[in-house]
This record gives structure tokens, sequence and C-alpha cells, in this order.
């Protein structure tokens, strides 16, 4: 069964409206639907019903709501990950795979040894790019709530910042950072902040400085991994150590 997302705006009094030109075409036109196939539309904040189509325009479609769908709660930590720019296309696999792992919210982040420096313009299109993957993953993965992208942050600003967070992580190379599952061990937060730095690992400095207020240096294991790889590592064993 096909599922698509549609702003809460369009959804009121038991009936879904479409009638975003691109959505439109991909359901008349991609997958083919015929009045009174079913489909299941989620709205992007927790909220997945199965609708039934009943009109098939020009401009619109409509569906009426069947039934509306939900999973029960799980008690896992909710995952805000920050992580340092890169070069290329790689920020967009991230926020990909990280929108498939089910973080809350991504944080495009400039440390010290970040080396990409976007401009505005420039930024504003990549976050352009990533609101389109964010919503495609999210079809693609099943998942009902939108990933969040937060504003561009500097480092330190990230690590002044108020929060509410019930652990806050900053993986490194250094000899001061202990075993994630240890960490884990001595709590089971209800939510996490964690830091990825550059392909440089994050300075010394930094890393003082983050801990001072409250970051807990960790160790993703003896290989130096790569930005992409880990992100994706320290969210995916966050995610199965919750799991266990």
């Amino acid at each position: 069964m096909s599922r698509l997302y549609v702003s809460s705006e369009n959804i009121s009094k038991g009936r879904i409206v479409i009638n975003e030109p691109r959505q439109l075409h991909h359901i008349r036109d991609v997958l083919r639907v015929k009045e009174n196939d079913k489909m299941i539309i989620f709205d992007g904040e927790g909220n997945e019903y199965l609708g039934v189509i009943k009109q098939i325009g020009a401009k619109l479609i409509t569906l009426d709501i069947e039934k509306k769908m939900g999973s029960l709660p799980k008690n896992r930590p909710q995952i805000t990950l920050a992580c340092c720019l890169t070069k290329g296309r790689k920020m967009d696999d991230i926020v990909d795979k990280l929108t498939q792992l089910g973080v809350k919210e991504f944080i495009p982040l400039e440390s010290e040894r970040t080396v990409v420096k976007w401009d505005e313009i420039k930024f504003a299109k990549h976050l352009s790019r990533w609101e389109t993957i964010v919503l495609n993953a999210s079809q693609q993965s099943g998942r009902s709530e939108l990933m969040s992208l937060g504003s561009r942050r500097k480092f330190k600003e990230l690590v002044c910042e108020k929060s509410n967070y019930g652990l806050k992580l900053i993986p490194t190379l250094g000899v001061a950072a202990k075993d994630i599952k240890d960490i884990l061990n001595r709590s089971r937060p209800q939510s996490i902040l964690i830091a990825v730095g550059p392909e440089g690992d994050f300075t010394q400095e930094e890393i003082k400085f983050s801990e001072s207020f409250g970051f807990r240096p960790v160790s993703l294991g003896d290989s130096v991994l790569r930005v992409e790889t880990a992100a994706l590592a320290v969210v995916s064993f966050i995610k199965l150590y919750a799991d266990s």
C-alpha cells in the first residue's frame, strides 16, 4: 500500500486533501491510483491515517479517513545529532540515513577544524535539498514524524546553549574518552545530544570546553572513522542498546 506525506493543514473533519502539484503527478501518473483505492497518509507530526480515495481531480485529490492509526509508544531516547559539515554530497547521505534511523533533530555544525564554509545562499540550497531528502526518507522508512532540521551552529554556540538533554555525548579519539556502553549502562536518558566532529576530530580545547558544559567524551572504537560513518555508528549503537 502506498504511503504519502500530507501536511496537517490539509487533514480535517475526516477528510484529506492533496493539492500539491508534484504529489498529484506522483499519485496519478506514477502510482496510477483509482477511486476507492487505499493509501496510508502521515502528517509528519506523529499521526498516521488509512485513507480511501474518493475524488481524483485535475487540481486536487480527496480521501476519506477510514481510521487513524498509531504505533505503540516505545521507551527510546530522543536523539539530536549535531554534525560538522563535510565536502560534496556526504551531508545528503547523512541526512538520509539519520532520518531512516529515527533521529529527532539534525543540526549542521561548524568547528575549528571544519573545512567546509558555506555562505548563506549556498547553505539555503543545501537546506532545501535536505528537506526533500527528509520527506522522501520518511515516506520510505515508515516513520510518521519528520526529522527536524536545526539552524547552523558554531560549535561553542551549541555547547553553551541551555538545554534539557538527559545526556550529551561527544565522540572523540582522545585518550580521556570513555566506552559509550559504560556511560549508557549508568543511565537511561530520554533525550540525548550528540556532537560529531570533522575528519580531524575536535581540538583538545574544544573537548575540554564541552566537558565544562556537561558533555561526555566517548570512544567509538579503535578505528578512525569518517564523519558520515561516525554519525551513523553512534546513533545505531544507541538505538540497539535502547532496544536491548
